[in-house]
C-alpha cells in the first residue's frame, strides 16, 4: 500500500499552455516533459456501497497496459488530497480481486463484488514533468479530457503536484510560485467525485460547520489544527455555491466560516506567537470585512424589508425602497464574487496550506495540557461577556455591539472545545449563549438596517423611509425585552 499526497489546482486550458511553455519549469526540471493518454473505467455497486465508504475502484488504461487501483481512507485538507493506495497491473480490461488483496488491500465482500458495474469513465492527456523544488521531489501532472457518465461531461483541465519525496510545505510553495505565473484554483473535489455527480446528479447542499473532535489526550497544537482545518473545510465547501449566486446562505456560511477561523486563529496565537499566523490573521479579519457589507444588504433585503411591509399597509414608496435596496444588493455580490474568484484568495488557501504544514507546529509543545488550555480560554471569554453584559439594562447600542462581539467569540470558542467536555455538560449552556447572540443579532440588523436607510435616495421615499424606521424601532423594544430574558437566563449558568 502506497499513501498518495497530492495538491490539485484547477487551471483554465489557455493558461496551461501558457504553463507549459514558461521557463519556470524548465528551471526545476532536467528532462522534457513526457505525455501519455490515461482511460479509466470507475466501478461501483447501484447504490453506491463504495462511494459511501470514500472509496473508488478504477480499471486505468496506459498504453497497452491495464491498471487496477482501489483508493480510500485519507482526506482533503486546503486541496491537500491523501488517501491509501493500492495498485496492481492486470492482464485485461477487467477486476481482479485476488490482486487486490495479495497487494494489501482488504477483502471486498462477495455480495459486493457480484454487484459493481462500470459507472463513467475518465479519458484525459497528461503531461508529466519530475521537479526538483526546495530539496522536494515532485511530479507535476497536467491533465487535459473530459470525464463521461452517459450523455452528461465534465471538462478536466487541472494540475496535480505529486510529492514524491520531501514534506507538503513545498506542495503549496511550489503552487504559490505556480500562482505567481498563471491564474490557478485549489481544488477539493477529486475527478472521482466529479464522476459519481455525473452519474447521479444531486442537489448541491449548503455547507454547515464541522465541529472538530478533541478528547484529553490530544494536545493543544493537534487540537488547534484540528479546529483550523475545520474552519477552511467549512469556508471552501461554501466557496463555489456562494460564486454560482446558488443561495444567499453560501455567503452566510463563509462568513460564519471566516468568524470560526479568526476565533481558532487568536487561541493559536495566544498559543504561541508566529509571524505568518499575524499576517494571516490580518487577511481573514480583511476578508471578512470585505464580505459583510453584502451581508448586511442580504439580511437588508430578505428580512428586515419584508418583516416591516407585513405590518404596514401597502405604501408606494416601499417597492421604490426595495428596487433601490436591490441595486446597492447586487452591486455588493459582484464585489463578492470577484472577491472569491481573485488570486488573492487562492493564495490565501494556499499560504494557510503552507502554514498549517510549516514550522509553526513543530516548536516546543505547551506546557498547558489541552484541558487546561481550554479552561483558560473560556474562563477569560465568559469573564469578558460578563462584563459587558453588566449594565445592559441601559446599554446603548454601541455597548450592545461589543457585548454580541463577547458572545460570538465566547460560542465559537465553546463550540470548538465543547467535545472536550460531552454533550451533556454543554447543551444547557451553549443553548443559552446562542439565544443571547441570537437576539443581539437582530438588534444588530436592524441597527444596520437603520444605517442603509441614511444611504438610499430619500426623495418620494421619504415617508416609507419614515414608517421603516418606526417600525424598526417597535420591533427593538421587544427585542430589548427578549434580550433581558435571554441574559437572566444565560448569567444564571455556569461555564461547562
Amino acid at each position: 500500500m502506497a499513501i498518495e499526497t497530492e495538491l490539485k489546482l484547477r487551471i483554465a486550458p489557455e493558461d496551461m499552455a501558457r504553463l507549459k511553455r514558461h521557463p519556470f519549469l524548465r528551471s526545476l526540471s532536467g528532462e522534457r516533459a513526457t505525455s501519455r493518454k490515461l482511460y479509466s473505467v470507475y466501478f461501483d455497486t447501484p447504490d453506491l456501497k463504495l462511494h459511501h465508504g470514500a472509496m473508488a475502484l478504477r480499471l486505468r488504461r496506459v498504453g497497452k497496459q491495464w491498471l487496477q487501483t482501489l483508493k480510500g481512507g485519507g482526506g482533503v485538507r486546503a486541496g491537500l488530497h491523501q488517501r491509501n493506495e493500492w495498485e496492481t497491473p492486470v492482464a485485461a480490461e477487467q477486476l481482479d480481486f485476488a490482486a487486490l488483496e495479495a497487494a494489501g488491500a482488504s477483502p471486498l465482500p462477495p455480495n459486493l463484488r457480484k454487484k459493481l458495474q462500470p459507472l463513467f469513465v475518465t479519458d484525459f492527456t497528461r503531461s508529466i514533468r519530475m521537479l526538483q523544488f526546495e530539496g522536494a521531489l515532485i511530479e507535476l501532472c497536467m491533465d487535459s479530457g473530459e470525464i463521461r457518465a452517459g450523455k452528461s461531461m465534465h471538462t478536466i483541465s487541472e494540475l496535480e503536484l505529486e510529492l514524491k519525496s520531501g514534506e507538503p510545505l513545498q506542495l503549496f510553495r511550489l503552487a504559490l510560485a505556480l500562482l505567481d505565473i498563471v491564474p490557478v484554483e485549489v481544488e477539493t473535489t477529486s475527478k472521482a467525485e466529479y464522476g459519481y455527480r455525473l452519474h447521479l446528479p444531486v442537489r448541491a447542499m449548503v455547507g454547515q460547520a464541522q465541529l472538530p473532535k478533541l478528547d484529553g489526550h490530544d494536545t493543544v497544537e493537534s487540537a488547534l489544527q484540528q479546529m483550523i482545518w475545520s474552519c477552511l473545510f467549512h469556508l471552501q465547501a461554501n466557496v463555489a455555491g456562494a460564486v454560482k449566486k446558488a443561495d444567499d446562505e453560501y455567503l452566510h456560511q463563509i462568513r460564519v466560516a471566516l468568524r470560526r477561523l479568526r476565533v481558532a486563529l487568536s487561541m493559536s496565537a495566544k498559543h504561541r506567537g508566529d509571524a505568518e499566523l499575524e499576517s494571516l490573521r490580518k487577511l481573514v479579519a480583511e476578508l471578512g470585512t470585505a464580505l459583510g457589507r453584502s451581508r448586511e444588504w442580504d439580511v437588508f433585503v430578505t428580512q428586515v424589508l419584508p418583516a416591516v411591509q407585513k405590518y404596514q399597509h401597502v405604501h408606494t414608496g416601499f417597492d421604490a425602497v426595495a428596487q433601490q435596496s436591490e441595486k446597492f444588493r447586487q452591486h455588493c455580490h459582484r464585489h463578492v464574487h470577484a472577491a472569491l474568484q481573485s488570486g488573492d484568495f487562492q493564495r490565501l488557501l494556499l499560504r494557510f496550506g503552507a502554514w498549517m504544514n510549516g514550522e509553526y507546529w513543530r516548536g516546543p509543545a505547551n506546557r498547558d495540557d489541552l484541558s487546561g488550555f481550554a479552561a483558560k480560554i473560556l474562563r477569560k471569554r465568559s469573564r469578558r461577556v460578563h462584563q459587558c453584559g453588566m449594565y445592559i439594562q441601559k446599554a446603548d447600542a454601541r455597548q450592545l455591539h461589543v457585548l454580541r462581539i463577547a458572545c460570538k467569540n465566547l460560542r465559537y470558542s465553546a463550540d470548538l472545545f465543547a467535545s472536550l467536555y460531552g454533550a451533556d455538560k454543554t447543551k444547557s449552556y451553549l443553548n443559552a449563549l446562542v439565544r443571547l447572540q441570537g437576539t443581539l443579532g437582530v438588534l444588530n440588523d436592524n441597527a444596520v438596517a437603520l444605517n442603509l436607510l441614511d444611504e438610499l435616495d430619500r426623495g418620494a421615499q421619504q415617508e416609507a423611509i419614515a414608517l421603516i424606521r418606526t417600525r424598526i424601532a417597535h420591533h427593538n423594544s421587544k427585542l430589548l425585552t427578549e434580550l433581558r430574558e435571554a441574559w437572566g437566563k444565560f448569567s444564571e449558568l455556569s461555564a461547562f
